[in-house]
């Protein structure tokens, strides 16, 4: 415990946290990104692959169990690298040049936080229900996807919130790439490619599906 404790305590292991977990989250995205697709495949076919989710039981509470687990080391570990980065430079640099940063680095801890803002919502819409500017029942997800997104303003905050994703994604694959020891010093490293290839693959995935609901795609 003791070595748990210590690895945890230091800023590098706080990174190689987020590095694993966010890699874990990046995988159940692209998994839900799969699934959410097949509202193109009609009613039926969303509805059974929702029902084959629920029938896996024990197993599926386990997959939560883990990723609400990665969620919230993720978040811990980050605020406390944060609060640690401002505790050892109280004081702003007079200049401060950002000279390899990219958008999606300089914004990653406001997208951090508006990603979090949107899962909540994205689990009362969705999930419990709680939120209903349309349809819900917890037997039809399909007629849940198709009755919201027709909703102009709902669509568009889904399309909204997949920007924050897709920047997130981009420099935080890099990023857990680099910290696990993944990325071999590169002028133009390939696993910066592949990290927009993904980031770009999940924004789009998911941006269809709003996107695609309001111009009448779905069947």
């Amino acid at each position: 415990m003791r070595r748990i404790g210590r690895f945890w305590g230091s800023t590098i292991g706080k990174k190689v946290v987020m590095g694993v977990t966010g890699l874990l989250m990046v995988g159940f995205l692209i998994g839900h990104m799969a699934g959410n697709l097949q509202v193109f495949l009609g009613a039926e076919r969303l509805n059974a692959y929702s029902r084959f989710l629920h029938g896996l039981g024990e197993l599926l509470w386990l997959v939560r169990g883990v990723l609400v687990a990665a969620v919230v080391l993720h978040v811990v570990a980050a605020v406390q690298l944060t609060l640690r980065d401002r505790a050892a430079r109280p004081v702003a640099y007079e200049k401060h040049e950002l000279l390899a940063a990219t958008f999606a680095s300089r914004t990653i801890r406001w997208g951090g936080l508006v990603l979090a803002i949107f899962i909540v919502l994205h689990l009362l819409h969705f999930t419990t229900g709680t939120l209903r500017p349309a349809y819900f029942s917890p037997e039809d997800v399909y007629g849940n996807v198709t009755g919201n997104f027709r909703i102009p303003w709902v669509a568009a905050l889904y399309v909204s919130a997949m920007i924050a994703v897709g920047l997130h994604l981009y420099h935080g694959i890099w990023s857990a790439f680099r910290t696990l020891g993944l990325s071999a010093p590169s002028a133009h490293p390939r696993q910066r490619r592949v990290a927009a290839v993904v980031a770009l693959v999940v924004w789009a995935g998911f941006t269809i599906v709003p996107v695609g609901v309001l111009l009448g795609w779905a069947r």
